[in-house]
Formats: structure tokens, sequence, C-alpha cells
């Protein structure tokens, strides 16, 4: 008696858009700075007495830890996508760094001119590229099982 198991199945287009969002965060981060972050420089007051213990914070306080924390959690993300960009063969790290992590916005067909690809071959690399980057990120999206 053969032993059988089924592995779920991928649902390509979701774990697509899941790889393209990661990766316009990863843009995004390089570019933004939040306003909301940055410091209160008008006189707010409060009902709350001052204390000695430190369980509050002054705007500039609270600003200046939350603002360390995004920096600590954005550089993580950001190596996160590095490393696993570095892990992904040289074509498809080529296409994945420059249509995606440059600084100048490209488009599809400038990229492969670029690489000397045919339209076709970067196509295919492109979608290998990005079910390998879905795995080393854990964010692949798979199909529900529809009961019948």
């Amino acid at each position: 008696m053969q032993m059988s198991f089924n592995l779920p199945e991928i649902d390509r287009e979701e774990t697509k858009k899941a790889v393209e969002a990661a990766l316009e965060k990863y843009q995004m981060y390089l570019l933004m700075e939040p306003i909301e972050r940055l410091p209160k420089i008008t006189t707010t007051y409060t009902l709350v007495p001052p204390s000695n213990t430190n369980a509050f914070h002054s705007t500039t306080e609270d600003t200046a830890i939350s603002k360390v924390d995004f920096e600590q959690e954005k550089e993580r993300y950001m190596e996160r996508i590095r490393r696993a960009v570095n892990r992904l063969n040289y074509h498809e790290r080529s296409i994945i760094i420059r249509r995606y992590l440059d600084q100048e916005e490209r488009f599809d067909y400038e990229v492969y001119n670029d690489l000397g690809m045919s339209e076709r071959k970067y196509y295919r690399v492109k979608a290998r590229a990005f079910y390998k980057l879905a795995f080393i990120l854990r964010i692949e999206v798979y199909k529900k099982k529809v009961e019948s």
C-alpha cells in the first residue's frame, strides 16, 4: 500500500501580489519618513499630573521612541528583503534589483532590453524569481480548498 499526501496548491496570482507588495514596501521604506513621527513644536496641555516614574513621556520622547522603533523595524525588513534577493540566481536577482529595488523606476520592457533578454524569457525568469522570493520570505498564498 502506497502512502500519499496532498500538498496544498499555491495561488500564483495572490502570491505574485504578495511579493509585489513586499517589494513595494521596500521601495517605500527607502523613500518615506512619515510626518506623524516628527516631534510637535506647539505646546500641548494635559490633565495627567507630572510623574517621576517615567510612566508618562512627553510628545518629544514618544516621538523619539517611536522613531527608533520604526527605524529598527524598517532596517530589519530591508535586510530581510536584501538577503532574500541575494539568494536568487544571477538573472533573477538582476531582474528584481533593476525592476523593483533601484531608486530609478523602470518598466519591464526597459529591464529586459537592458539585460538583453527576450520578452518571453524575461517574464519566465521574473515569475520564477517571484515564486522563490515568496517561499524565502514565507509570504506564499495557498488556494483555499473547496468542500464539495
